[in-house]
């Protein structure tokens, strides 16, 4: 999309080390760095949906394709295997916040499904193949309202929480 999304697929190096024990500054910036990316890509999706039935841009389509997947696994892996572990270990960790991540790991499962099911209907969007454009639109506008809930709640309730502890420490 605008910046380089493959750059945002892959938990960062310096995340696997350090992270594990406490998400480093370097690994909160990449999060927010995946958020924004995230959200462009809500926008690009939008704007596909926006143009369905007879402006469809087929570039436009085929790049989303290829971004959706790399990105939302990506985002995915860090959490779980870095931020959201993290967090389970505190001392301190609230039960309301326990029962968000919970909730946040089974909207990864809902999302990876949904985008993977979108990745193949942008792919025929945009090789002009036949697809039925009212299911499209409301499939492009489920996925991107709902990711974009999720990352409303994550920096509402996720990342303010980091601040704390990451002053603490």
């Amino acid at each position: 999309m605008r910046r380089n999304i493959e750059e945002h697929s892959h938990v960062p190096e310096k995340a696997h080390a350090s992270a594990v024990l406490a998400p480093c500054f370097t690994s909160l910036e990449w999060l927010r760095r995946a958020h924004t990316e995230q959200l462009n890509l809500c926008d690009e999706l939008e704007a596909i949906a926006d143009s369905l039935p007879t402006n469809v841009d087929v570039q436009k389509c085929l790049q989303a394709a290829k971004a959706l997947n790399p990105l939302i696994k990506g985002v995915h892996t860090y959490e779980e295997n870095v931020l959201f572990p993290w967090l389970e270990s505190l001392a301190d960790i609230q039960p309301a916040l326990l029962e968000s991540l919970h909730r946040l790991k089974f909207e990864h499962c809902e999302d990876a499904c949904f985008a993977e099911e979108l990745t193949d209907t942008l792919l025929r969007l945009g090789r002009k193949e036949d697809v039925n454009m009212e299911a499209t639109g409301y499939m492009l506008r489920g996925f991107f309202e709902s990711l974009r809930r999720h990352i409303a709640f994550e920096r509402e309730h996720i990342l303010s929480n980091l601040k704390e502890h990451a002053s603490n420490n």
